[in-house]
C-alpha cells in the first residue's frame, strides 16, 4: 500500500540514495553533481515550506518538495525510486504535495523540467499541468548538449 506523509531528517539517506541514482542515469533531472546527506538536507527538507516521501508499506520509494517562489507561487521536484520503482508513487506522494499547497494558500504549482527529461514533461502533464513557458537554451549538459527548460503550471 502506497502512503505520503511528510518528510522527516531520518527520510535523508534514503532520499539521497534515490536522487543521486537519478543522477547518475543522466538526462532525467537537471542536477548533474551528487548531493550529500547535509546538501540535501538543506535544499529539500529545510528550504521549501511543503516536502513529502512517499512510501511502499515501509519503503521510502520518492519524494517530493515545493518551493516557495513568492505571489503563492510553488515550484516543484519531484524523485521516484528508478531502481525498483512502484506504480502510482508520483500521483499519491503528489497529491499529498498538492493539498498541501493549497493550505498554504497557494495560487498555481509550477514544474521546470529540462526539455530532454520526457519522463518528466510526461508526469506533469497526467497530473494535470499544462505548458506554461519555454527557457530556451536554459542549461548545457556536462556533455555539451543545450537544453530548453520547459515550465508547466497548474493552478490550485
Amino acid at each position: 500500500m502506497l502512503t505520503a506523509r511528510d518528510m522527516t531528517l531520518a527520510d535523508v539517506p534514503m532520499c539521497v540514495a534515490i536522487v543521486n541514482h537519478t543522477i547518475a542515469l543522466g538526462g532525467t533531472t537537471a542536477y548533474e553533481e551528487p548531493f550529500s546527506d547535509a546538501g540535501f538536507a538543506d535544499h529539500y527538507l529545510e528550504e521549501p515550506p511543503v516536502a513529502n516521501v512517499v512510501l511502499f508499506g515501509e519503503r521510502l520509494v520518492g519524494f517530493q518538495s515545493a518551493f516557495d517562489v513568492g505571489d503563492g507561487f510553488y515550484s516543484i521536484g519531484s524523485f521516484t525510486d528508478q531502481r525498483d520503482p512502484v506504480l502510482g508513487a508520483g500521483r499519491v506522494i503528489f497529491e499529498k504535495t498538492l493539498a498541501d499547497c493549497r493550505a498554504l494558500g497557494g495560487v498555481a504549482i509550477l514544474a521546470k523540467i529540462t526539455s530532454d527529461n520526457t519522463g518528466g514533461l510526461a508526469y506533469y502533464t497526467r497530473m494535470g499541468f499544462v505548458d506554461w513557458k519555454v527557457e530556451r537554451a536554459a542549461m548545457t549538459r556536462s556533455d555539451g548538449t543545450v537544453v530548453d527548460r520547459i515550465i508547466k503550471r497548474l493552478d490550485l
